[in-house]
């Protein structure tokens, strides 16, 4: 199938590439057949809040620095706990963002989401109007969703007082509400959805987003993961579970110690990241700044137990190579790894056999760090964030540490970047997301294109 532009206008790049497509409109809404085409999908736009700061450039300049996030819980009494330290944002606003009628109505994890989608847009430029409407969509990901709302509504339950349950808890419950108040506020009406995949939701999510526009179902995706999971009732069933660190809580800095000998389980954070993913000529065309391009996305299932990867790391593995097949790479052109790490004795082995299986004695070779040693583990939103530092990892040449390697463990015994930020050439990244389920993600990134639009128009030709 051939793909010409004729024109510089935005309206017929979009219109080119929609007769790309076999349609047939129905009570006005557009039905694309199938095409073998893949489009070439890029980053043009990224937010992010963590608990190393608010924004991309106070997170990324923190996490290369070496510094963490990690500190004693403030939401709650937490002191009965095992685990009493997590990843709490500071400084964050949200009135910075949204308004007051936003605040009361919506969860925390809905305003992270906002304001991280915020940054993302106008960080693009992207312009949604009348002409491209439908062909911007929005995925968002999220693992346990309104979990404030649900708590704060809970006591008024327990306490009889039904009448002082809030009325937009509903809309909270819903998750896709994180999704559909971006939609509302930017005009998105093409693809919409909701992903909650565990700890894989925010990378899966963005992998959905990136089909999408490769399959010439949307030109533009607003796509990432939020989660604000820091209550008491979260933080206790986890803590009760053992999934938790527990040994650290007078030095909450080094608790989180991914692939390091003296790990003993992770510690729970919260934020936001959402990025802007657009069709490459179409983000050519209107001269938007490209951080690199997605080229792959893995996912599968271990369908072996509900909190533990397969001990070998085989479902992982299976998904690694799903994403290296999707992009159409060998193993041996990944040259940095986003890890998910997350401090846990278990997780942090089954990956590093995964790595070894997929890699072979290339994964030597590797370079491979944890974001989760600096910011705790996100859960919902740790992919998404994990994609934005990948990206930056390619586009700066500056691989960021894992911290708190301190112990050496002989069975992870990979170059885990430990301690101090690296500079390197990173072609290619890869970023790792495994969750409770089974649930597994991977996506790839590239350096960002160096073509003109007149070469991508050739080669489609």
């Amino acid at each position: 199938m051939m793909l010409t532009c004729h024109s510089n206008s935005m309206k017929a790049v979009r219109e080119t590439v929609r007769k790309c497509y076999s349609k047939k409109r129905q009570n006005g809404f557009v039905l694309a057949e199938k095409s073998v085409m893949k489009r070439r999908v890029v980053v043009t736009g990224m937010g992010i809040i963590t608990p190393l700061g608010i924004g991309v450039g106070k997170s990324w300049t923190a996490l290369c620095q070496g510094e963490s996030g990690i500190g004693p819980i403030t939401r709650f009494d937490a002191t009965p706990l095992k685990c009493q330290i997590a990843g709490e944002l500071k400084d964050f606003h949200s009135l910075d963002f949204v308004d007051g009628k936003f605040i009361r109505r919506f969860d925390p994890f809905i305003q992270y989401a906002m304001a991280a989608a915020r940054m993302a847009v106008e960080d693009s430029e992207l312009k949604v109007n009348i002409d491209n409407e439908d062909r911007v969509g929005v995925i968002m990901g999220t693992a346990v969703g309104a979990s404030t709302s649900f708590e704060s509504a809970h006591s008024f339950v327990a306490q009889g007082n039904l009448g002082k349950v809030p009325p937009f808890l509903i809309l909270n419950a819903t998750a896709n509400s994180a999704a559909g108040v971006i939609a509302i506020q930017y005009g998105a009406k093409g693809p919409h959805h909701l992903v909650m995949e565990a700890c894989a939701s925010g990378t899966n999510a963005i992998g959905l987003g990136f089909k999408c526009i490769q399959r010439g179902e949307a030109d533009a995706m607003i796509t990432g993961g939020a989660e604000a999971p820091i209550t008491a009732s979260m933080i206790a069933s986890l803590d009760i579970l053992g999934a938790l660190t527990s040994k650290r809580n007078g030095e909450p800095e080094k608790a989180s110690r991914p692939f390091d000998g003296g790990r003993d389980g992770f510690v729970p954070g919260e934020g936001s990241g959402v990025v802007v993913l657009e069709a490459l000529d179409i983000a050519l065309e209107r001269g938007a700044k490209i951080y690199g391009e997605v080229i792959g996305y893995g996912n599968n299932c271990d369908a072996f137990h509900y909190t533990s990867p397969t001990p070998d790391g085989e479902g992982p593995a299976r998904c690694i190579k799903l994403a290296l097949n999707d992009a159409g790479i060998e193993p041996t052109e990944v040259d940095y790894i986003n890890a998910h790490g997350t401090s846990t004795v278990i997780n942090d082995l089954a990956e590093t056999r995964a790595i070894k299986n997929v890699f072979g004695e290339h994964a030597k070779k590797l370079a491979i760090s944890s974001n989760k040693s600096a910011i705790g583990h996100l859960w919902g939103a740790a992919g998404a964030v994990e994609a934005i530092f990948s990206l930056l990892t390619v586009a700066s040449g500056i691989i960021p540490p894992t911290i708190n390697q301190e112990f050496p463990d002989p069975e992870c015994d990979l170059d885990y970047v430990p301690n101090k930020a690296r500079k390197a050439i990173v072609t290619v990244a890869l970023s790792n997301s495994f969750g409770f389920g089974g649930i597994n993600g991977t996506l790839i990134f590239k350096q960002a294109p160096t073509r003109k639009l007149e070469q991508v128009r050739e080669e489609r030709a």
